[in-house]
């Protein structure tokens, strides 16, 4: 268990592979911890360095009280890859960890050479949805939200095939801080991207699910195109989380952007 404070919280982290290693970054979606990618592990090419991370108020990092805003939230990443000696990596983020990609990028250029974003946007749903969602939790828990979530999330095949996964799906988001969640709620809330993503002249991909009842496709592609050259692949039958459902297809695409920009 590796555990470092950084920006006032402690982070829980997992930094594997050789040091020198091209360094890839994994940052997770609003109630899940780093246990997000562990399918897609083996499927990496060997010699890459690998930091992934608990992000505040989610798995087993500390949940200090909201609000939180998301400079504090990439302020978090920046100084956990400080700390870790990583710069220069590819950073990979779904949902909200993608909108965390698009501020480190911005803010550090220094840490970001190519950025993936994964089932995310510039801007996500509406405030009102945002508001309306954290009221729903703060009078019922995380729990309260978590069959609409998870509806969100996955796919109807996962839903009928593949009831044990669910269970364990649930049971995360369940567990998440209930500070954790409210605070990450809001700082999506308030975060509009679109300008200074809009700015970005680094290789990009964005990936999304064709089943994604949270940031549909179209958001993603939106997102994207707003940095001249980006690429973009639709996994088809997988919704919010295309790494669970269709790991191999997922680390296929990750795999050949990572070559197409020299990466590995």
């Amino acid at each position: 268990m590796e555990m470092l404070n950084v920006n006032g919280v402690t982070l829980h982290y997992a930094d594997q592979g050789p040091i020198d290693g091209p360094p890839l970054v994994f940052a997770n979606s609003l109630g899940t911890d780093l246990r997000l990618w562990d399918q897609i592990m083996p499927l990496l090419p060997k010699g890459l360095r690998v930091l992934r991370y608990d992000k505040r108020g989610h798995g087993l990092s500390s949940g200090p009280k909201a609000p939180y805003f998301m400079g504090d939230l990439v302020a978090d990443l920046a100084g956990l890859m400080d700390a870790r000696g990583i710069s220069n990596a590819v950073v990979v983020g779904l949902s909200i960890g993608g909108m965390i990609t698009q501020g480190l990028a911005a803010e550090r250029p220094d840490l970001v050479k190519a950025a993936v974003l994964s089932n995310t946007g510039a801007k996500i749903g509406t405030e009102q949805i945002w508001q309306d969602r954290i009221a729903e939790a703060r009078k019922g828990g995380v729990e309260a939200l978590a069959e609409a979530q998870l509806i969100r999330w996955f796919s109807t095949d996962f839903h009928i095939n593949h009831q044990a996964e669910l269970t364990a799906w649930r049971n995360m988001l369940c567990r998440t801080w209930i500070e954790g969640y409210i605070g990450c709620s809001e700082a999506i809330a308030e975060t509009d991207l679109f300008e200074s993503t809009a700015r970005l002249t680094l290789p990009m991909l964005g990936i999304a699910g064709d089943e994604d009842g949270s940031t549909p496709p179209d958001m993603v592609r939106e997102t994207v195109e707003l940095v001249p050259g980006a690429q973009f692949a639709l996994i088809r039958g997988a919704g919010h989380l295309p790494c669970v459902e269709k790991p191999a297809e997922y680390a296929a695409i990750l795999n050949r952007f990572l070559e197409h920009i020299g990466h590995i």
